[in-house]
């Protein structure tokens, strides 16, 4: 991993500028990176769009069901209070209006009046009956109150100006958090009014707003327009703490507002309770704690990761088999350029030693001449004393002259190779000549060839240069093969089907079968040792040349075994030369 990333920040596209110096291995690299990182970026941009624009629009839209839903619950706890209160206030009407002050002062009918009312409303406590001058007439409940005077109370004079009234949550005389619905009236034999009033635990309404709670709601309270709590709250306290609200509410309605709790963002619904000084709190867990949000954030970064490991997984497949491709592309251009300046410098050496050997064929000439001319001279002087040992010594030089021309002959027709020149030619003559350069090395190594040539074998119309070509690289190949004190054979016959076949056999290791399919291939070669190593063309050029010249090869291998190559060449029939010579 530590290769694959660059060591500068201008690498990590294409290489950066200076690219050209790299090797095959570095550009294949930093190709292969490049690839990774923009097919990366070309999925990922639009998966992370669309992951993105998800999240946004998903969360928006539990906003607004969030606040929906917040708004519609404040009204429906804010409309339960309130119907609970005007049943209140009706029961208490009634009574006011049915009764006159003499019939409730009698404590069997107040008591009796008092049990009915409780039968209905079970959060009523007690009942009283207040005088003009607010002194407490009847009462009918658990405390001792006989007798209390109201006059002072702000809760009665509020009474006394309304027909009916509920006051803030106070302590009174029971020293117990608790409000009153009061309903005042006028006494028609006396001056004055006197009031019925019904008293109600801050408990009863605690139970009513915990009956409106919902695993949405997160806290639920009342306070007065001082923020003074009148119920309970899970957050701020008991009755009589405070609470401090940022906004007041509108006059009617429910107002929607977020706050920070905890740390984390709430919905707050606040409003009027109708005909009471209180204002409704209602507390709204955020949309962040819905198991809609949570499902839906889990399953998007699942599929976010499914993506991009898939992403991530499929562009470094495509990366790696790009850049390989690329990689094996350049190596074939890289190797052809190297074989093309190793076939350039091959032709010039060949071009050297046809110019060479021109030029040695002239002073050999002048030698062969006056070594002749010599022997003339000395055949004539019979009386020279060493005559004979001068005859010897001439022969020795015209032979040495004699093998110097074969070199030199051989050297030019090798180097006229290129040029395509048919004629009849005996295949057991061009073997020969090519034995000729490989004897030496092959007796130098103790390998033995053995020469097969059936007699009176047909020529064949080809070219003689190319053929050294051929039977060169294939007998080159079976002395390297077989190594020190191996076997060769060479056999020439002529088949039923009129054609001449060359098999060249040795006793090597052999070639394994799923390398034979690949050696006529071009740079293909298993000479990658120290002591060999070959360019991998010499048997596709062969194989080339066999095919031009209308003839056909194969090869038959069995490894620890040996090898054969098998050559067939189309045999010259009389009728064959003259319908070539019709066509000249």
């Amino acid at each position: 991993m530590k290769r694959f990333f660059p060591r500068s920040r201008e690498d990590w596209f294409f290489c950066g500028t200076d690219s050209a110096s790299l090797s095959i291995e570095d550009r294949s690299r930093c190709l292969k990176r490049s690839l990774l990182i923009t097919m990366m970026l070309i999925t990922m941009i639009p998966l992370c769009l669309t992951v993105g624009i998800s999240f946004i629009q998903y969360r928006k839209l539990l906003q607004e069901e969030t606040f929906i839903n917040a708004s519609w619950s404040a009204e429906n706890a804010r409309q339960t209070i309130e119907a609970y209160l005007e049943r209140l206030q009706a029961a208490i009407l009634v009574v006011s209006d049915a009764y006159t002050i003499q019939e409730l002062v009698k404590p069997k009918t107040f008591g009796q009046i008092f049990l009915n009312l409780k039968a209905e409303h079970k959060g009523l406590v007690d009942l009283s009956l207040i005088g003009p001058d607010g002194t407490q007439l009847s009462y009918a409940g658990p405390y001792d109150l006989a007798g209390k005077n109201y006059s002072d109370s702000p809760w009665y004079n509020q009474a006394l100006t309304r027909k009916v009234f509920v006051s803030e949550v106070f302590l009174g005389y029971r020293n117990i958090p608790h409000f009153v619905i009061a309903a005042s009236k006028r006494n028609p034999d006396a001056r004055g009014c006197w009031t019925l009033r019904a008293s109600i635990d801050t408990e009863t309404l605690d139970r009513f707003l915990s009956a409106v709670n919902n695993e949405a709601v997160d806290d639920i309270f009342l306070i007065n327009e001082q923020g003074v709590l009148q119920s309970s709250s899970r957050y701020y306290g008991r009755v009589n703490s405070k609470v401090v609200l940022k906004i007041k509410p509108k006059k009617s309605g429910i107002t929607m507002l977020t706050d920070q709790k905890g740390g984390q963002s709430a919905i707050r619904a606040i409003g009027y309770v109708r005909g009471t000084p209180w204002i409704l709190v209602q507390d709204h867990q955020g949309y962040f704690h819905k198991k809609t949000w949570l499902s839906f954030r889990s399953q998007l970064a699942l599929i976010f990761l499914i993506c991009f490991v898939l992403s991530g997984a499929v562009a470094y497949r495509v990366a790696t088999f790009l850049a390989a491709s690329i990689r094996k592309s350049e190596e074939s251009r890289e190797l052809i350029l190297q074989e093309t300046e190793h076939t350039g410098k091959l032709a010039s050496i060949g071009r050297l030693a046809a110019g060479v050997a021109h030029e040695i064929n002239n002073p050999l000439a002048i030698i062969n001449e006056k070594t002749g001319l010599m022997k003339d001279l000395l055949q004539q002087a019979n009386d020279f004393p060493y005559r004979e040992k001068f005859l010897a010594q001439l022969d020795s030089l015209e032979n040495a002259v004699s093998r110097s021309r074969v070199i030199t002959h051989r050297l030019l027709s090798f180097a006229r190779r290129m040029e395509v020149k048919l004629e009849r030619i005996a295949l057991p003559e061009v073997i020969e000549e090519v034995l000729g350069f490989l004897d030496k090395g092959a007796a130098y190594r103790n390998i033995t060839i053995e020469k097969f040539f059936h007699p009176n074998l047909p020529a064949i119309q080809s070219d003689r240069g190319q053929l050294q070509q051929i039977f060169l690289n294939i007998i080159n190949n079976a002395i390297d093969a077989v190594g020190e004190g191996g076997e060769i054979s060479i056999s020439v016959q002529e088949t039923a089907r009129g054609t001449l076949q060359v098999d060249i056999s040795d006793n090597g290791p052999g070639i394994a079968p799923e390398i034979a399919k690949n050696i006529f291939e071009p740079f293909f070669t298993t000479k990658k040792g120290k002591d060999q190593q070959g360019t991998g063309l010499g048997l596709s050029i062969s194989y080339g040349i066999v095919k031009k010249l209308g003839g056909d090869i194969t090869v038959n291998s069995e490894p620890g075994v040996g090898t054969t190559f098998s050559i067939l060449f189309p045999a010259v029939t009389d009728n064959t030369e003259e319908t070539g010579n019709d066509k000249n």
